[in-house]
């Protein structure tokens, strides 16, 4: 009895400590890294060498999605694509994608080719997007993309990685 509990102690202990050494949690989705919560009494400051690190740490574990701060209606994430992306509509979120490293072909409008729904009210993925505007980002650019307008990246040129902020809208 006394190993058991002593057991559950050890492995209680260890998580906790890795939570705290590594500073993340994998929720949000699948695969997404999650390094804190926002603050609701304090600014948050991103430096140039702490985004930096992140970039390298995506580029050699091979992450998608750090998302540096989850505030339940918002948050602030970092996506590193290495081929396209999946054919997305959120119902509720609108993203703010800042462009960072590489480039790649970004559509957006029409409508999600062989929907399937997802995870939130009004989220959905698909094969692809009929009608959409296509056009090349690269680094330096701003995209301001709606809730319920699809889009999704594709063409992407080795790998293209960018701030996506996102919050609530509807």
């Amino acid at each position: 009895m006394w190993m058991i509990i002593w057991g559950l102690c050890g492995f209680m202990v260890v998580g906790v400590c890795a939570v705290e050494v590594f500073g993340q949690r994998t929720t949000g989705g699948p695969g997404t890294v999650i390094r804190r919560q926002a603050p609701t009494d304090k600014a948050v400051d991103f430096s140039q060498s702490d985004l930096n690190a992140e970039f390298q740490e995506m580029a050699t574990k091979k992450i998608a999605t750090v998302r540096l701060l989850e505030g339940g209606a918002y948050n602030v994430n970092i996506r590193r694509l290495e081929g396209a992306e999946t054919a997305l509509v959120h119902g509720k979120k609108t993203d703010v994608w800042v462009v960072r490293e590489g480039e790649g072909t970004l559509v957006t409008g029409g409508e999600l080719v062989d929907p399937r729904k997802g995870a939130e009210e009004g989220d959905a993925s698909g094969s692809s997007i009929r009608g959409g505007q296509s056009r090349p980002i690269k680094v330096g650019d701003v995209v301001f993309i709606p809730a319920g307008v699809p889009h999704g990246v594709r063409e992407v040129k080795g790998h293209i990685v960018f701030l996506n902020i996102r919050f609530d809208t509807k």
